[in-house]
């Protein structure tokens, strides 16, 4: 029985092939060193709930995409706000990585390697969360997969 380990390191495998990611973690945020400048791009997963029934394992998955926003200190454009930071940037870019995750789990690789979802997938955005400024978008999505023992 392999379940988590297939599940997370196809998941990881596919967050790690994207040239929007840069680093993948797993487990409790808070032990994740969000400091660190260079981990950024950053897609975080944790498995919140397991349901298990005599042929599927259903596995509920959350995923964090996040990118620290930069600020600049000059005025680019004559709205005041748009270009100061790149928040619209992180916010386009991050979204593009969710919804690349749940394309594949819909139609592409990670379907092929039998990991079935639901129809949608709801991502919420954020920002200001955590101690630098990091901005993107957190998800749960419900994932199934074959129970491989057999209750026989």
């Amino acid at each position: 029985m392999t379940q988590v380990y297939d599940l997370l390191d196809k998941i990881k495998d596919e967050l790690r092939a994207n040239h929007h990611m840069n680093s993948v973690s797993f487990g409790d945020i808070t032990e994740v060193n969000l400091n660190k400048m260079d981990i950024f791009p950053l897609s975080h997963l944790n498995i919140s709930n397991v349901v298990i029934d005599s042929q599927f394992m259903t596995f509920t998955l959350q995923i964090l995409c996040a990118d620290i926003v930069d600020y600049t200190k000059e005025v680019v454009t004559p709205d005041q706000f748009y270009g100061v930071d790149n928040l619209q940037d992180v916010l386009n870019t991050q979204l593009q990585v969710m919804n690349l995750i749940f394309s594949k789990l819909k139609r592409g690789n990670l379907r092929a390697d039998k990991l079935q979802v639901d129809d949608t997938m709801s991502c919420q955005p954020f920002k200001e969360r955590f101690e630098n400024e990091l901005a993107g978008w957190e998800a749960e999505i419900d994932i199934k997969m074959i129970n491989d023992i057999s209750i026989c």
